[in-house]
């Protein structure tokens, strides 16, 4: 939220005093400011009012309820890290993932706290898009008795960073709510940011006198399973033992079969669930950055408090192979380059830049000899790749399969890879190690009733959950009727595990598949066209208590697919536009619409 200018009468510092304030935070940085404004309410008198927050009324039965809108886990996380915080001052606290919360409950709420991702093209988390339908409908109540805040994730590489967060902040100020802080946004380096606000937080919260009450366990699905002991912070060395290229000769695409071996670990997942893969980037890459900037491969630098060399440092630490706006705005000060300097003034064209513009041709356009530190400095940390698992534990045992679409373009000629994919693919030998760890998403689950029928819809290798889905039904001798809607480029090259797909439908496991190729003829054909085509037996599918599943690219398909459906809602239901949507949101809240997009 916007600063504003408070009256005279009531402002609580001299002028002179405000002007030492601005100089001496002049140079901080959002998180500072955010961790400032919590130090500031702690040393304060908790009995003074403000004409910021007015003075609480909150008695030891007010909950604080936090809400978690999560795609990845970590806004997951952050909830977590922050509810035990709570927990430690004594505060009454109840954790409810967005997906479960009621949202009709959010008028009798006193303090609602937020954490949420973004995805997609500046959409909330798949958990949370009907609580954000809800905020942003007329339905919305009057929330002038309640405060806020809003903690959000993002990543600054795409255009609309945190998008999802600025909503809901947003939504919740034009009902009446008042913000206890202002909203922190967050990078993928977001545990920083992370920490300063909940300190910031709980001083504000303590100032409010918020007192102890009796607090509440956190909501967990009932499909939540035991808790592996490996994790992004601590990641299972597992082995590669597949690595095998299921595209044709003619594909213009690259896409691996990766079986992944945990041995006797004891990992454990469900279909639904993601592989996190922490990858090494391509040590060819490490180098040509060193020759550019004409750097010792062997000097020291810092990383996150840990000592290592340069060359260390741009393979197994630091960001090079997705570059983001941040980046190019430090290294344009850095380089003091004219052209670069000029192109950050438009924020805009700065990330559109860092968007086709790797970290080594920026060396390249605008060379310069930095320190190897001060480099190393403008650089974002690596971060682990999420990939939708592709295999039933029930018929794969300790193996996890991967379905991995390998990124590859040229740049002025230079052949590059994507980070992760150009790992498994290109730089792990069979039987070599890789680090990994399960991100369980309960957003994505098949139906607890074997008996109920589910409609699976995907693209590309938004196929993997799929075949996942299908190993289970099988291996449970699940009754329940399942139709495939499946897209790619052409029907030869393209159709991945076409001999399993086709296995299925000959044993009776896969009741309906409907094929949609793209360039096998003059006019395009996606999935949605064939939703279309066969709309009226989809409707009949959903009135007998279907289950729809959606996995492929957040921007064009996934939003393509959603129309079709709401089309299909519209025209066979007799309702209208606004009706299906609400109809649609009913069907998302009882899960039985579920979406795994990227």
């Amino acid at each position: 939220m916007a600063a504003q200018i408070l009256p005279e009468q009531v402002f609580p510092v001299s002028a002179e005093q405000l002007a030492a304030l601005q100089t001496v935070t002049a140079d901080f940085t959002s998180q500072q400011l955010a961790w400032l404004s919590g130090y500031l309410w702690g040393r304060g008198n908790t009995s003074v009012q403000t004409a910021i927050l007015p003075a609480s009324n909150t008695t030891d039965s007010d909950i604080i309820t936090i809400i978690s809108a999560s795609q990845t886990g970590n806004a997951r996380r952050v909830c977590e890290e922050l509810k035990t915080r709570f927990l430690s001052e004594k505060f009454a606290v109840n954790l409810v993932n967005a997906g479960e919360y009621k949202y009709k409950q959010l008028a009798r709420e006193k303090i609602v706290i937020i954490v949420t991702s973004t995805q997609g093209d500046g959409e909330p988390p798949e958990e949370a898009v009907a609580f954000y339908k809800y905020l942003h409908s007329a339905k919305r109540p009057d929330l002038s008795g309640a405060v806020y805040a809003v903690f959000s994730l993002g990543d600054s590489s795409y255009e609309k960073f945190c998008q999802a967060g600025i909503d809901f902040d947003t939504q919740l100020a034009a009902a009446g709510a008042t913000a206890l802080l202002p909203r922190t946004d967050a990078d993928v380096d977001y545990q920083p940011a992370a920490a300063a606000w909940a300190d910031a937080l709980t001083q504000v919260l303590k100032a409010r006198g918020v007192s102890a009450g009796n607090p509440q366990q956190t909501t967990v699905p009932a499909a939540t399973v035991t808790e592996n002991r490996y994790s992004k912070e601590a990641p299972l060395t597992a082995s590669l033992s597949v690595n095998q290229k299921i595209t044709g000769r003619n594909s213009l695409k690259d896409v691996r079969h990766i079986e992944i071996s945990a041995g006797d670990s004891g990992l454990h997942y469900q279909p639904g669930d993601s592989l996190g893969v922490w990858f090494e980037n391509d040590p060819a890459l490490a180098d040509e950055i060193i020759s550019l900037l004409h750097a010792d491969a062997a000097a020291e630098i810092t990383v996150s408090g840990h000592t290592c060399t340069l060359r260390g440092a741009l393979i197994r630490h630091l960001e090079l192979t997705q570059n983001n706006g941040g980046t190019v705005s430090k290294y344009a000060q850095l380089s003091q380059h004219d052209a670069l300097s000029a192109l950050i003034s438009d924020k805009q064209a700065a990330l559109h830049y860092a968007q086709k513009t790797p970290v080594a041709e920026m060396l390249r356009q605008a060379p310069s000899r930095p320190s190897a530190q001060a480099f190393a400095d403008i650089l974002r940390p690596l971060t682990p790749r999420l990939y939708s698992i592709s295999s039933s534990q029930a018929e794969a045992d300790d193996e996890i399969h991967l379905t991995v679409g390998v990124v590859r373009y040229d740049t002025d000629g230079r052949a590059r890879t994507g980070g992760a994919s150009g790992f498994l693919a290109d730089h792990i030998q069979e039987g070599g190690d890789v680090r990994v760890f399960i991100e369980s998403n309960d957003n994505f689950r098949l139906p607890a009733d074997p008996d109920v029928p589910v409609i699976m819809i995907g693209a590309g290798t938004g196929i993997a959950p799929f075949r996942a889905f299908m190993q289970q039904r099988e291996n449970d001798g699940a009754s329940g009727k399942n139709w495939l809607f499946y897209g790619n480029q052409h029907f030869t090259e393209d159709f991945l595990y076409q001999t399993e797909w086709q296995r299925y439908v000959r044993d009776g496991v896969l009741t309906q598949i409907s094929l949609a190729w793209s360039r096998d003829k003059p006019a395009k054909t996606y999935v949605q066209d064939k939703l279309r085509e066969q709309g009226a037996d989809v409707w009949r599918w959903i009135e007998d208590g279907a289950h729809i599943y959606v996995c492929g690219n957040a921007g064009l398909m996934a939003s393509d697919t959603e129309d079709a459906l709401l089309e299909i809602i519209s025209r066979y239901g007799n309702r209208d536009h606004e009706s299906a949507d609400e109809f649609l949101s009913e069907l998302r809240t009882a899960r039985r619409y579920q979406r795994d997009v990227y």
